[in-house]
């Protein structure tokens, strides 16, 4: 396969969308897609409505069964200047020890949902991030994925 065709295959194969243009590890598409079926699933059984807590606790059960190693509610310590902060900072779930994964339940998501993954994904210096809300009428108006 030459140059122009590998990218054009890495900037549409997740479903015919445009992708970030980095390699595979940075967009890792089957790993978001895996746990957006979790989520996906879980959706269509309990549908919107539940609280946050509730949602991530059955994300963490649907990751398990998926095979799919995580950790919940990671504290993340925030350094500033030369000293490290204690600040109760939090991640909702960490995939794989690449994906974080903030779970959401509000009307709608707002551009301050998604700027507090932007500022997780900085500060952990992750590549990738899902912001899942469940509380849609469909899923997938509450799935947003973000790649720096």
């Amino acid at each position: 396969m030459d140059r122009a065709s590998r990218r054009l295959a890495v900037d549409f194969h997740h479903r015919g969308h445009r992708e970030h243009r980095g390699g595979t590890e940075d967009c890792n598409s089957s790993l978001s897609w895996a746990i957006i079926g979790c989520g996906m699933k879980i959706h269509s059984r309990l549908g919107p409505g539940l609280l946050e807590s509730v949602y991530e606790e059955c994300l963490c059960h649907e990751l398990s069964k998926a095979g799919l190693e995580f950790r919940r509610q990671v504290e993340c310590p925030i350094k500033y200047d030369n000293f490290s902060l204690s600040s109760g900072l939090r991640l909702d779930l960490l995939v794989k020890e690449t994906v974080i994964v903030e779970v959401k339940a509000v009307e709608t998501l707002l551009s301050i949902h998604e700027a507090q993954l932007l500022t997780y994904l900085k500060i952990t210096g992750k590549r990738l991030g899902l912001l899942l809300n469940f509380n849609t009428l469909h899923f997938r108006n509450g799935i947003r994925r973000r790649i720096i």
